[in-house]
């Protein structure tokens, strides 16, 4: 029975890869690092370019949505989406039927470890799809991790683009205190006043006052800029049940307290030491940032003064006047324009 049940799955396989002719569309558990994590692949044609996306967060995965952000891609790119370790599905994957704190404390997110498996995940697509580069395309948290990646083996890649890119975070997050401190008292907020005031500047001691800010931030950063439409972030339907949600749920907790950091479990924040000023300047890869104007928690107050001071082959700053610090359709737009300058001539 076990025999038959191994020759079904390799018809199955090969009659779907028959059927599609020479695409792809692949999602599925990888060994990356030690553990299981979800790869998705999708392109019309194999012979196009590849691209990884790094999604923020770092619990913020893209694979669950249907794919309406970047329709149309497909057709002219191989699109892989990764749920990194402690996100999404891998996430689910890998945790105890029962987590508690103990399981918080004993499995700590490090930045060193994510970027190894970063390039784990892009040797094994390279491998799998004959490749010789990909490009890497990078959003917030993501920046952080697909900038490391892109300087620890630039041979991998065509080009890094970054958007929202992190350049220290905790200058990162003292100025988005203070820039949106003095749009609050503008705006004759109290209430948000009041609780700023509170908080005071950062850093914390714990993961829930940064989410308290952050969701300060996050309001006034939309009220100034245009958001992606809702349905970009329609579920696909083989993510939306019970245990994908609680995985995506109970992932970006877990992504997110070792991001900052919770002093009174003994849990270190993965970013702290993070500083592209100091160890993040030269690029053996052309290097493409995009910074919507409106964006208070990666400013280009910092990220500006960062890329000119850049050494790479080839380098362009892009502002997308209508967008903070999440994806729209003018972020989407330039996101393309750059991966097309990435692969040409390639």
């Amino acid at each position: 029975m076990k025999v038959l049940t191994i020759l079904f799955s390799l018809l199955f396989f090969y009659t779907v890869t028959f059927a599609q002719g020479n695409s792809l569309h692949e999602s599925q558990f990888v060994r990356i690092g030690g553990i299981e994590q979800w790869v998705t692949i999708d392109g019309e044609d194999l012979s196009k370019p590849l691209i990884l996306f790094i999604h923020g967060g770092p619990g913020s995965t893209m694979s669950l949505y249907a794919n309406v952000m970047y329709a149309g891609w497909e057709k002219d790119f191989i699109l892989v989406n990764w749920d990194q370790r402690g996100a999404g599905k891998t996430y689910g994957r890998n945790i105890p039927t029962e987590v508690d704190v103990d399981f918080y404390i004993e499995n700590p997110l490090t930045v060193e470890q994510m970027v190894e498996d970063g390039i784990e995940v892009t040797r094994y697509l390279l491998k799998k799809l004959n490749k010789e580069k990909l490009v890497l395309v990078g959003t917030s948290w993501g920046s952080i991790l697909g900038a490391k990646m892109a300087l620890a083996n630039p041979e991998l890649f065509h080009a890094y683009i970054g958007h929202a890119q992190f350049v220290n975070f905790e200058k990162n997050i003292v100025h988005a205190y203070e820039e949106t401190l003095s749009l609050v008292k503008a705006s004759k907020d109290e209430p948000a006043k009041e609780k700023l005031e509170v908080l005071g500047k950062p850093p914390y001691d714990n993961a829930q006052k940064y989410g308290q800010l952050l969701r300060i931030v996050k309001k006034y950063e939309a009220d100034r800029s245009v958001a992606a439409p809702e349905y970009w972030w329609k579920i696909a339907a083989e993510y939306d049940n019970e245990k994908d949600g609680k995985a995506r749920y109970d992932g970006d907790d877990y992504s997110f307290l070792n991001l900052v950091g919770h002093q009174k479990l003994g849990i270190k924040s993965m970013v702290s030491e993070i500083d592209f000023m100091r160890d993040g300047l030269v690029f053996e890869v052309p290097v493409f940032l995009i910074q919507g104007q409106n964006d208070i928690l990666t400013s280009m107050k910092l990220n500006k003064v960062y890329f000119d001071k850049i050494i790479a082959p080839e380098k362009q700053y892009a502002i997308a006047q209508s967008a903070g610090h999440g994806h729209n359709q003018e972020i989407v737009n330039k996101q393309l324009e750059f991966v097309k300058k990435a692969f040409s001539g390639k």
